[in-house]
């Protein structure tokens, strides 16, 4: 054991010609694909940025990234440092925060990714819960791209995405923070199980094309409906209700409470067995020792406790 430890020798010189400032640019161009973007993230200017790359490119002596059309894709010697490199600027910064003391006071911003159907539920408390601490802190809220999520986590482009349950890989972690149940909504009378299947239904969704979860499930049990008509929100749905007697909308009941619903309207519990919804946040796992995202995380968890 003792033998392989003095195999991992140190060259002392060696550090004299490497800028480890470098290595962090490195590794925003790799995960962004771009220099103007890693440029952005570390707060430096692209011809800064640009000139640093050429840096450490004669010292690797490597291209390290080709330009393909609007991307700097990374060459195969890229692609076999930066596990090393991600590993070894992580365990450096965790090293430097682990004695650092940490104030509330410190924290400055919280940036957080939410679908723009989840936000009236999220971001009014979530405010008010940090406002009643007295900490002066600017609160962002941006659309969620479920593209980039692990990308803008990595980089900490935002500090939480707040999401249904799903999985974004081994190094995106998600704590439940809202259970929720989906319901129906519609101007019939009735509805049971054969009404519900045979009815025309409203189906949300930001995106273009795919199948909506409730359809996983229903698929699942060997029963489908037929969806007549697809929007990206659910009041938009809500109104169209209005138009179409016969028409059903299934939606989270939480989601239901924030918004405006007509007197004309019935809820029924769905007469199918459809699971629970569970709404939660994501953060990147390189992150659970950081003493600001812990507070943070603390936090927000009090706030649906």
């Amino acid at each position: 054991m003792n033998s392989m430890h003095n195999k991992a020798v140190i060259d002392m010189a060696v550090f004299h010609r490497i800028d480890i400032n470098l290595y962090p640019l490195f590794i925003a161009v790799y995960e962004q694909k771009s220099i103007s973007k890693a440029a952005q993230i570390l707060c430096i200017s692209q011809s800064a940025a640009s000139h640093a790359l050429q840096r450490l490119r004669q010292h690797l002596q490597d291209d390290l990234f080709a330009r393909a059309g609007s991307k700097m894709l990374p060459t195969p010697f890229a692609e076999q440092i930066y596990p090393v490199v991600k590993n070894a600027l992580v365990a450096i910064q965790n090293i430097s925060i682990q004695k650092q003391s940490f104030d509330p006071s410190m924290v400055q911003s919280l940036k957080i990714a939410v679908h723009d159907e989840i936000e009236p539920m999220i971001f009014p408390k979530l405010v008010q819960h940090f406002q009643r601490l007295d900490l002066d802190i600017q609160f962002f809220s941006s659309k969620l791209d479920r593209k980039s999520i692990v990308t803008d986590l990595a980089t900490q482009q935002i500090d939480f995405v707040i999401d249904l349950e799903q999985n974004f890989g081994e190094k995106i972690q998600f704590q439940k923070l809202v259970q929720d149940h989906f319901v129906v909504c519609t101007q019939q009378q009735n509805m049971n199980e054969q009404i519900y299947l045979a009815s025309s239904h409203i189906g949300v969704s930001s995106r273009r094309t795919g199948v909506l979860v409730e359809d996983i499930y229903l698929n699942r049990q060997q029963l489908s409906r037929q969806i007549s008509l697809r929007c990206q929100h659910y009041s938009t749905a809500l109104q169209i209700l209005l138009q179409n007697p016969k028409s059903v909308l299934t939606i989270p009941q939480n989601l239901l409470t924030h918004l405006q619903v007509s007197p004309a309207l019935n809820i029924f519990p769905v007469p199918v067995d459809l699971p629970l919804i569970y709404l939660g946040m994501y953060w990147h796992k390189d992150l659970k020792e950081n003493s600001r995202h812990h507070f943070l995380r603390s936090e927000i968890s009090k706030i649906f406790a």
